[in-house]
């Protein structure tokens, strides 16, 4: 029983319409864009972490390397 009642609940949230939640739809490309940016940036946090750690100087030049283009794509 309940699932079948959690099931209607998330059936009617789905079905409501966008506007009522005054979120616009996002286009495909839109989309793609927050897709895209969300990865740069969960990148970009793991990069600090291990830059925060990172002994040899080798790693840490490769480190604030990618940083640096991490942050580039980002300004994009």
């Amino acid at each position: 029983m309940a699932r079948g009642w959690e099931s209607k609940s998330v059936e009617s949230q789905q079905s409501e319409p966008q506007s009522a939640t005054g979120k616009r739809q996002l286009t495909a490309e839109e989309q793609e864009r927050a897709r895209r940016r969300e990865g740069l940036e969960l990148s970009r946090g793991r990069i600090v972490r291990e830059l925060e750690t990172a002994r040899s100087e080798v790693h840490r030049a490769a480190l604030e390397n990618a940083l640096k283009f991490l942050d580039e794509e980002l300004a994009k």
